[in-house]
């Protein structure tokens, strides 16, 4: 959460990532940083994942991603 804060700061957009079971603490921290960032929040868990599996979570979240990039 910092790094994007951070980068969205400096002017450089940015899209934070993270799986659904980190989405509450991600919007606490946010909000104590006094920051928005724009945020896609993918399947938990990620370990011990296969690598079809994983690509199907990338190609689930990628367009998301890259609109909110976009937007920024």
């Amino acid at each position: 959460m910092h790094d994007i804060v951070d980068l969205e700061g400096r002017g450089i957009p940015g899209v934070f990532v993270a799986t659904t079971k980190f989405e509450q603490g991600a919007v606490l921290q946010a909000r104590a940083l006094g920051a928005d960032p724009a945020a896609v929040y993918t399947e938990h868990p990620i370990q011990d994942r296969t690598d079809d599996e994983m690509i199907a979570i990338a190609d689930a979240t990628f367009e998301v991603l890259v609109a909110k990039l976009v937007a920024n």
